[in-house]
């Protein structure tokens, strides 16, 4: 596992994600564990990839799904002043 990595963190890395998350990796600490577990510091994403959280996971290694690279998305662009959304008509 390197920094950056994206992970899918499931019941299979730890009991406590009976709901799934995504996790991007900034490091795997260095504190001292049980053998084939290790704490992660990171951010949990949300389901468009952006970071919601700075988390750090206790889990097993084995358990963790890394994805193949995240998906790419559009870059947002903030409207700029009078110019309208495709679609909106401006009537009330």
């Amino acid at each position: 596992m390197r920094a950056g990595d994206v992970l899918h963190v499931t019941r299979a890395a730890s009991p406590q994600f009976v709901t799934p998350i995504f996790f991007r990796l900034i490091r795997v600490m260095s504190l001292p564990t049980y053998h084939g577990w290790s704490w992660l510091e990171g951010y949990q994403l949300d389901e468009r990839g952006d970071a919601v959280a700075r988390r750090e996971l206790f889990v097993q290694p084995a358990g963790l799904r890394k994805l193949s690279a995240p998906s790419p998305r559009k870059a947002r662009q903030p409207l700029s002043r009078g110019r309208r959304e495709p679609g909106a008509s401006g009537r009330s």
